[in-house]
């Protein structure tokens, strides 16, 4: 089986955690076990989210002056090489003697797309209200509030292309374990002339992940988080973990767009599109996922 596991940043990082490269080395020695337990039977496709990584090296961008400040596509790449440094890293322990490459991975997206007239993908830390107004002011920024907090928000177009697809496939059909299109890729579009441009937005990891393994025809998509299961009534007293689903069920649902939708949606789109099936649930049991033993699963009925 050809199965794609798209390592969720919260996963990575637990939340509230700071996103320190010690932190990250103990979550990935995790990560990469659970990826191990796959990748004995299956040809294995990895890729993973950067949110409080990119967070913090956006922060870190944002202590240049405004005319010199970094475009979240170079930021994203950062992200990018560096996450996935670390997994490679936790993979070769995990996978001794095993080929393990990660590819730097750029992803298409329409200029036109209307998620750039609205922002919504948070980013970085919370701020009080007037040093927002004056980052607002100053840099250009968006921000979304939460009581007298507020948080940057960017563009969050949706994926169209994964660039070197062949080059992934290349890699898979001759047993390399591949880690790529970490954090959703890095975000170009393509001119008239086909020169390729960087675009200042972050993609989401889980769409990416859809397009990625339909690109590859893989068999499944696994999309791992901090959370065992899709909930039905998440945060109420009358919350339930749902064991299957099928994509026009799945859009029934009420889901917070912030965190478990776009990976159900992921997970149906991939389904949709004629993939064997999707889960969604706790790293620690990717393989037990895969089996459809815990988790949530996502098929055609």
């Amino acid at each position: 089986m050809r199965v794609v596991i798209a390592l969720g940043g919260n996963a990575l990082v637990r939340r509230g955690e700071r996103p320190d490269t010690d932190v990250q080395a103990e979550r990935l020695r995790v990560a990469a076990a659970a990826v191990a337990e796959v990748a004995a039977e299956h040809e294995v496709v990895v890729t993973h989210g950067n949110g409080p990584q990119i967070g913090m090296l956006a922060l870190q961008a944002a202590a240049l002056p405004h005319d010199r400040e970094t475009p979240l596509d170079i930021v994203g790449a950062e992200s990018e090489g560096l996450i996935g440094y670390l997994i490679e890293r936790a993979l070769a322990a995990a996978l001794p003697g095993r080929d393990i490459a990660t590819l730097l991975t750029m992803v298409e997206v329409d200029p036109g797309d209307a998620a750039f007239a609205n922002p919504r993908k948070p980013i970085g830390p919370w701020y009080d209200a007037a040093e927002a107004d004056r980052l607002e002011a100053e840099r250009d920024w968006h921000f979304v509030a939460d009581a007298d907090r507020k948080r940057r928000v960017v563009p969050s177009p949706t994926p169209q292309r994964i660039l070197e697809l062949s080059t992934i496939r290349l890699l898979v059909e001759n047993g390399v374990l591949v880690i790529c299109a970490g954090g959703g890729g890095i975000p170009v579009a393509l001119g008239a002339d086909g020169a390729i441009r960087g675009v200042d937005a972050v993609i989401d990891k889980d769409r990416a992940a859809a397009v990625l393994a339909q690109g590859l025809g893989a068999d499944a998509l696994l999309l791992l988080t901090d959370v065992d299961a899709v909930y039905r009534d998440w945060g109420t007293k009358d919350a339930e973990p749902i064991a299957r689903l099928s994509p026009d069920s799945a859009a029934a649902l009420t889901l917070d767009p912030g965190s478990m939708g776009p990976k159900v949606e992921a997970a149906s789109a991939f389904v949709a599109g004629g993939g064997a099936l999707a889960g969604i649930g706790r790293l620690e049991v990717a393989g037990d996922i895969l089996a459809e033993l815990a988790g949530t699963t996502v098929r055609q009925r």
